[in-house]
């Protein structure tokens, strides 16, 4: 005897045209292109958790494109055009987020993002000092277009430090285009129209095997053994995990974010150490995040939870740093998996027949995102 009934077979489970794998920001927007440019495909997303189980809903809310210290790694570790290429998809991938989803609805907020330098960074801070103007020529075409005279996307801002109340800390530079959303809100805008255009989550779907057959690809769950034309692989960080053969690492990211703090000065996103440390406010809080610089090996892992050293670092900032002096409590912790690689650009590929992926994202899928998935998709449909 069956468990699915002939109304859920017909409704709900029939063959698929596509099947995405992951509901996140690159699988959701995925399944949107693909509906846009063929509205009778029949497309599902299966998705392991209760909701999207990465990063997409368990980052900071940072609608950035890195840090000036970032930005100069990246050139140093790449090229020059490698580097602008990802910046303006960065870019580009921002604008079509808002775009699609509206700003009111992720609650974004053009505060600036800047960057703190520690006592013991005044080496770090003297090299972006050297190479700010040189970047800010670079970006200027990304940023600006042809608008010469606007402002430079960088500059120093040392003024800002005691309006923010930070302790052991004296240089600081701003990112004048830098914003910050509200990542629930925006995940959940997201799937509503991913639902209204005909597109079903089945969520709580963990993927167990995959079995690839001529026009017939073989999806299954504990639940079910779904068949698909053409399948999606949208996962990030756990992709490795179906297709051993991918360059991704998964990058695990502590977070934790304390409770409402009367006369809280922040205002912004913040970064610190390359990008490896970041804060923000949101609702009179401080949510801070970061620190697996400090244990690179043991944060690349596929497990959720935290460690005391990482949690120890997070603490000691906002105690010497970020609210010196100031009482605070902690009211919860969280981690999000990210996924990384050796290289800069994330996997936009055929993988096996008829299976495509868009994955490593290198910490920058609220930027990226939503290219990704227009690009996976596009490749889908030409193949």
């Amino acid at each position: 005897m069956s468990l699915i009934s002939y109304w859920e077979r017909t409704s709900f489970l029939p063959d698929y045209d596509y099947i995405i794998i992951g509901a996140g920001i690159v699988g959701c927007f995925c399944a949107l292109h693909l509906k846009e440019k063929e509205p009778q495909a029949k497309i599902a997303i299966l998705e392991r958790g209760l909701l999207p189980t990465g990063a997409s809903t368990k980052n900071a809310g940072f609608a950035c494109f890195g840090s000036l210290s970032e930005l100069i790694e990246q050139y140093e570790k790449s090229s020059e055009e490698e580097m602008l290429a990802i910046v303006e998809k960065r870019w580009r991938g921002l604008g079509k987020l808002r775009q699609t989803l509206g700003d009111d609805m992720i609650d974004l907020q053009m505060n600036g993002g800047y960057e703190l330098f520690s006592a013991g960074g005044q080496g770090l801070f003297d090299r972006c000092l050297e190479r700010m103007t040189y970047f800010n020529e670079l970006l200027q075409p990304i940023v600006h277009g042809d608008k010469s005279s606007a402002m430079p996307v960088f500059s120093v801002c040392n003024e800002s430090i005691p309006e923010f109340g930070f302790g052991k800390t004296t240089p600081l530079i701003r990112n004048h285009y830098e914003a910050q959303i509200d990542s629930g809100r925006m995940m959940r805008e997201l799937i509503r129209q991913v639902h209204a255009s005909g597109v079903f989550i089945f969520f709580s779907s963990d993927v167990q095997n995959i079995a690839h057959h001529p026009g017939d690809i073989h999806v299954e769950t504990a639940q079910h053994l779904f068949h698909t034309r053409k399948l999606i692989v949208t996962t990030n960080a756990f992709a490795k995990q179906l297709y051993p053969s991918l360059d991704v690492v998964p990058g695990r990211g502590q977070v934790l974010i304390t409770k409402p703090i009367p006369g809280l000065k922040l205002k912004g996103c913040y970064h610190m150490e390359k990008g490896f440390f970041y804060f923000r406010n949101i609702h009179d809080r401080v949510l801070f995040g970061g620190g697996r610089n400090y244990d690179l090996q043991g944060e690349e892992t596929y497990a959720f939870g935290e460690t005391e050293t990482i949690m120890q670092y997070l603490k000691h900032y906002l105690d010497e740093v970020i609210l010196p002096g100031i009482p605070y409590e902690i009211d919860m912790t969280w981690s999000g998996i990210m996924g990384f690689g050796n290289e800069l650009s994330p996997i936009v590929k055929e993988i096996a027949p008829d299976t495509f992926c868009a994955v490593r994202c290198n910490g920058m899928g609220v930027a990226m995102g939503s290219l990704l998935g227009e690009e996976v998709a596009g490749l889908s449909m030409r193949n």
